[in-house]
């Protein structure tokens, strides 16, 4: 049976660490973390788009000094790009090279057909490199823009840490990577895969600890500003905007801000910046019109 790789000896050690990258963890958190990383279980991480989802993959990675290894999902997306492919060009090139060199006379079948499918001429899509790269984190972003199929395929991989390619064989994990899969919940994932894995659902950081976020990763950013820009983020969270800011937006709106001079969040600066903050004409029209409102303590 595969070991997981070493990693924090507590759910508190997990959470320090990943403090240390800027990632600031709560103990329910920073206890699933844990345990997919003991236990050898998928973290499924369920929620809101900007709640840290994509993050938590990211400061696992440096958290354990792994490579992250990333597979977006999409629409129609299927285990040939999951998995690997043929450089088909490369091999095109090789075969009419052997032909320059040898003549078709001089062509034996079987050789050249091995020689088409030589490690060389293999493109290894992200879970081929997570399997054979020891330790990685695997990050299946959105698995809810994938489709049932491609779920079903998703699930035997994460079971067995083992794919085989037939002209090469089996290929199967020294160590199991470390997976985290995200959904923004666009639908229901199937109980199957859920029940594989460790199950995490994000909320958006309540105003505490996102003005810590602002402390820990903008330390440059003035406290009164950072509280305000917190207060105002917290605001349109609940403004029923199309696309509410997620905590990397309310980074990039604190950044921008400290970046054009502004010490706190008024009228001015905040109608100047709102690019950074809101990604819809429809949601910045409709907070103009209410920024007195917004900024009011």
């Amino acid at each position: 049976m595969n070991e997981p790789a070493p990693g924090p000896g507590s759910p508190a050690e997990l959470a320090d660490a990943l403090r240390a990258t800027g990632y600031l963890a709560d103990d329910g958190l920073a206890t699933a973390a844990f345990l997919a990383l003991r236990m050898n279980r998928p973290l499924f991480c369920e929620g809101e788009p900007g709640t840290g989802k994509t993050a938590l993959a990211q400061a696992l990675a440096a958290t354990l000094d792994a490579p992250l290894i990333r597979l977006q999902c999409h629409d129609g997306i299927d285990a040939g790009q999951a998995l690997y492919d043929w450089d088909f060009p490369r091999q095109l090139l090789h075969l009419r090279t052997l032909e320059a060199a040898s003549g078709r006379d001089g062509f034996d079948p079987d050789t050249v057909e091995a020689g088409l499918y030589d490690e060389r001429f293999l493109l290894s899509r992200p879970i081929l490199q997570a399997l054979r790269t020891s330790p990685s984190v695997l990050l299946i972003d959105e698995i809810d823009r994938a489709d049932d199929e491609f779920e079903a395929f998703l699930l035997e991989v994460l079971t067995e840490h083992a794919v085989t390619i037939p002209e090469l064989g089996e290929v199967r994990a020294t160590t199991p990577p470390v997976v985290v899969l995200t959904s923004n919940r666009t639908r229901e994932v199937h109980d199957a895969l859920k029940r594989r894995c460790l199950y995490l659902w994000l909320e958006h950081p309540n105003i505490e600890r996102e003005i810590e976020i602002l402390h820990s990763r903008l330390p440059e950013v003035p406290e009164r500003l950072a509280a305000s820009v917190a207060r105002a983020v917290q605001k349109l969270r609940h403004a029923d905007l199309i696309k509410p800011p997620g905590v990397a937006e309310t980074l990039d709106w604190a950044r921008a801000l400290q970046l054009i001079g502004a010490r706190h969040l008024d009228p001015e600066s905040a109608a100047r910046t709102l690019g950074a903050v809101l990604k819809y004409r429809e949601d910045a029209d409709r907070v103009h019109k209410q920024l007195d409102t917004l900024l009011a303590s």
